[in-house]
């Protein structure tokens, strides 16, 4: 793969992510409202998480729009932490992260298991796949500045070994 030219950090999205993201708990939240919860108490109970702690994260999560903060209709004292949209992009993520953990930490598959709806069976793995759909390795990959995207004379070479 190509190497970088600039710092690592120039224009790159991943310390913003990291910014937001970047710390335990944020995930273990993340985790626990993609299972369906949503109250305060209930992360609390099921996190193991300190007070103080949970309403830090929730707070920043909810400030950079990962999560909506919602007070129930039935009691204005009692709110729920919902994913945004923004929050649940966050999902194939966090399943490369916990297929990351299974393979190289656990050993073997987490439980529960995530199926789709249609059939019920175990989602695939998260992989790398080429503009048009393609599987592709690490191997396969170079880093490029935008501004070299298809122009005449880029060092790629198309499927039919014309330049990109």
């Amino acid at each position: 793969m190509g190497k970088l030219r600039k710092p690592l950090d120039a224009g790159c999205g991943l310390p913003v992510a990291l910014e937001v993201m970047g710390e335990r708990w944020s995930f273990l939240i993340l985790r626990a409202a993609f299972n369906g919860l949503s109250h305060f108490e209930e992360f609390l109970s099921v996190l193991g998480i300190a007070r103080n702690i949970l309403s830090s994260r929730l707070t920043k999560l909810v400030e950079h729009g990962i999560m909506a903060r919602t007070p129930q209709d039935d009691d204005r004292r009692r709110v729920a932490y919902t994913l945004t949209a923004k929050g649940l992009d966050l999902l194939p993520a966090m399943l490369a992260l916990r297929q990351w953990g299974e393979k190289y930490g656990l050993g073997v598959p987490s439980n529960p298991v995530l199926v789709d709806n249609r059939d019920c069976l175990p989602i695939g793995a998260i992989g790398l796949r080429a503009h048009d759909g393609r599987p592709i390795a690490y191997a396969d990959l170079k880093w490029l500045d935008r501004s070299e995207l298809g122009k005449a004379g880029t060092p790629c070479a198309g499927p039919d070994g014309a330049n990109c």
